[in-house]
């Protein structure tokens, strides 16, 4: 944390802003998927923090792009269907199940990278599963 103090501030500011964007869209977007914008405004960031930051030269192939292309579609269709349902789902159950995406991801992540993921890990995955799934419960009631 102390070597990019700036990137873990992004991504608690980022957090704040997902909740609240999750929020308002649920209680005032009255069926409207406002998720381009929010898409479109993260993308800026981004560019913006690439443009007045040192990087280096950003190099295309052939595999590069596939993989750009994969993820964009892929991240394109995880956000509409976030947005989706938001609108118009059970929130509750969507907010349990989104606690399942990160473990996903990073298990997907060590398979394309031939990475092995440690025990810790998984008792950790575990125990957010768990948890994800008695915070789902308790709301049924």
């Amino acid at each position: 944390m102390v070597s990019s103090p700036l990137s873990y501030i992004l991504a608690f500011i980022g957090a704040f802003i997902w909740a609240a964007y999750c929020t308002v869209t649920a209680k005032y977007a009255k069926g409207k998927n406002g998720i381009t914008l929010f898409v479109l405004l993260t993308a800026l960031t981004l560019w913006l923090k690439f443009l007045f930051s040192e990087q280096p030269p950003m190099v295309f192939s052939w595999p590069v792009t596939i993989k750009l292309i994969a993820l964009s579609v892929a991240l394109g269709f995880g956000y509409a269907a976030w947005n989706v349902g938001i609108l118009h789902g059970n929130v509750s159950l969507l907010a349990a199940a989104s606690y399942f995406t990160p473990v996903l991801s990073s298990a997907l992540a060590a398979v394309l990278l031939s990475a092995a993921l440690s025990w810790s890990f998984w008792q950790g995955a575990g125990m957010v599963c768990i948890g994800s799934l008695l915070c789902w419960q308790a709301t049924r009631r």
